[in-house]
């Protein structure tokens, strides 16, 4: 049997300089190594909750009062034990901040009972890699009043040799973040240029290389 386990990689408040959560990235063990599962979908959202209760417990997060964010696949949303999975997971954890992040977008009618539900368990709702892949503003502008965040990945449009792109891009989305009255997280930062880069827009929640790589929780 495949070993699986929830590396984590820290959110990072820069105006207050702290540390308010975790991403909860999975892995698979191969030989001795730890890699990207080649399907996300080999393990089941019920099993990828045992470990992040395990991630969640090693983590203390509900003591630290630090957020953990956890990503969802359009199969994984669709699957019908996912919300029950993760309701019964905040039932279990009632003081861990818990976020979901949306790989890709679903329907509005699908967002609209997905999101009515955690939010009344307190859970949060982000949509992960806005414009890029599905998750262009044309696919989820109706989405946006459902959701509490939305997440930008510069690394998306790096690994395409579009870098060139990214300040029109986040010029873009921290507007939409304004008029939606939604929080942003900038994925990618990578050192002081890109912090620059998301000063300059009035992005203070960061996530990448420079404040640390994936890594098995402590």
């Amino acid at each position: 049997m495949p070993t699986y386990r929830f590396f984590v990689q820290p959110q990072i408040d820069q105006d207050a300089q702290r540390v308010i959560g975790y991403e909860a990235l999975l892995r698979q063990q191969v030989n001795r190594n730890w890699v990207l599962p080649a399907s996300f979908t080999a393990i089941s959202v019920t099993d990828q909750i045992k470990l992040l209760a395990e991630t969640a417990t090693a983590l203390n997060v509900a003591a630290s009062q630090q957020t953990l964010a956890f990503n969802l696949n359009n199969a994984q949303f669709h699957d019908p034990r996912t919300l029950g999975a993760i309701v019964l997971f905040k039932k279990q954890f009632t003081n861990v901040d818990l976020t979901i992040e949306l790989t890709e977008a679903p329907r509005l009618d699908e967002l609209t009972r997905f999101s009515t539900v955690l939010h009344q368990y307190g859970i949060q709702l982000i949509i992960d890699d806005v414009g890029t892949g599905s998750n262009t503003y044309a696919n989820i502008r109706n989405l946006l009043p459902f959701v509490d965040e939305i997440k930008f990945a510069m690394q998306n449009l790096r690994a395409t040799h579009r870098d060139q792109r990214i300040p029109y891009e986040l010029a873009f989305w921290s507007q939409i973040a304004r008029t939606f009255r939604l929080r942003m997280i900038l994925e990618g930062v990578e050192n002081a240029a890109d912090q620059a880069l998301a000063k300059r827009f009035g992005i203070s929640i960061h996530q990448g290389y420079l404040y640390g790589k994936p890594s098995l929780p402590a």
